[in-house]
């Protein structure tokens, strides 16, 4: 269900297959629908965008997002949203105040999100990693690996989100952390890089720099984890092209020979000694906000950045392919997967056996896609609705708008 989300006024739909297929314009919304889904995990969702650019143009009431997930363990009820709504000039209208608090008590909340699960508030949004896992695949994906790091770590973060639901909590700490270590540094390293700010405060950035640490490591070793599973699971790749995946870094580099608890402190006393170097810099010089995801093709032993690019939206298949078969293996569950304009790079015989994976696998897959001849194949086992302007013109099986 959608309220005031992109370009939906209201949306209700009734999910009645594991293959939903959204077809329909380019501009349509099939990419809004997907990016709503997106927002029930952790994160900024599959366009990383701020909340309030979510909001519908003109609309009285925050955007929100709610679903029904049916569970190995029951159903929940999942809701997101924008907490409050922006005024024209950028600010967030103020929330009903809570009971005994006055609004003057407390600033204005802004661009904040509200997660609600069963009905009640959670703290964070590290709670819906345990509901379910989604991934998803994006056409601004096809430049994966090519580009920055910061992308293929968010990608590889994704797919440890499914197989260890506390990951994102910890990257989430990590992050906080490492933000307002920054922040004390700038404060203490301006004209004269004196350092009298953060020597002054010296007791709290030992703290910041203890749960960098703790939870960097902790991170890391997830990954690391996840990258050898991911591995191991890549000997059912069938027509897509076996992928060799390793994750790179000062950290993972420290853990091949020493022990986690060795690596904390090593860490840690590396934030200390760089201080000032990071102060005029800003971040830090090294930990698992660095790192970088490599991947290549594991047959032709070619990187992945070197493939044309349907191999490589071929490898990315792969890849998620073999962590829905991992969390099926481990906790008895698929992700749920977002596959944006999925069968543009894909020849008949790859978008037939993605279709038959997804199926095996007892996954329910979001396929979207301008072009409703490339879907042909899925007649008869695909719930097919038709996206125009925001709203669904077509839903059988159960779609309906509001």
């Amino acid at each position: 269900m959608l309220t005031d989300f992109r370009n939906y006024q209201s949306l209700r739909l009734q999910a009645a297959a594991d293959l939903v297929v959204l077809n329909g314009a380019n501009g349509a919304g099939k990419t809004n629908l997907l990016e709503a889904l997106s927002l029930l995990a952790p994160g900024r969702g599959l366009r990383r965008a701020r909340l309030a650019e979510m909001q519908r143009h003109g609309a009285a009431t925050p955007w929100a997002v709610a679903a029904t997930i049916e569970t190995p363990t029951g159903t929940v009820e999942v809701g997101s949203g924008l907490a409050a709504l922006p005024t024209p000039d950028g600010a967030a209208q103020p929330e009903a105040e809570r009971p005994g608090e006055a609004q003057g008590d407390r600033p204005a909340p802004r661009d904040r999100r509200l997660i609600r699960i069963d009905g009640k508030t959670a703290a964070s949004a590290g709670g819906l990693a345990e509901i379910a896992s989604l991934v998803w695949l994006t056409p601004q994906m096809d430049r994966l690996f090519i580009e920055g790091a910061a992308p293929r770590r968010r990608f590889l973060d994704r797919l440890v989100y499914g197989l260890d639901s506390q990951h994102a909590g910890r990257v989430s700490a990590y992050e906080r952390a490492l933000r307002e270590r920054s922040r004390l540094l700038r404060g203490g390293s301006g004209a004269g890089g004196s350092g009298g700010t953060w020597r002054a405060n010296a007791a709290w950035l030992t703290a910041l720099e203890e749960t960098m640490a703790d939870f960097g490591v902790a991170v890391a070793v997830a990954r690391r984890d996840a990258v050898a599973r991911l591995n191991g699971a890549m000997t059912e790749a069938g027509p897509f092209p076996s992928a060799r995946l390793e994750v790179t870094g000062n950290l993972e580099a420290w853990l091949e020979s020493e022990p986690a608890l060795a690596v904390e402190e090593r860490f840690r006393g590396e934030l200390e000694a760089g201080r000032r170097r990071d102060g005029v810099s800003g971040g830090a010089a090294s930990g698992p906000h660095r790192s970088d995801l490599q991947v290549s093709d594991s047959e032709r032993q070619m990187a992945a950045a070197k493939c044309s690019t349907g191999e490589q939206k071929a490898l990315l298949i792969s890849i998620v392919l073999a962590d829905a078969r991992l969390q099926v293996a481990r906790q008895g569950r698929p992700p749920i997967m977002l596959l944006d304009e999925i069968a543009a790079h894909l020849d008949a015989e790859r978008r037939a056996a993605l279709f038959d994976e997804i199926q095996a696998l007892g996954a329910q897959a979001w396929l979207s896609g301008s072009d409703a001849g490339l879907f042909a194949a899925l007649a008869g086992r695909a719930q097919f609705c038709r996206v125009e302007g925001g709203q669904l013109v077509s839903a059988p099986s159960g779609g309906e708008n509001a």
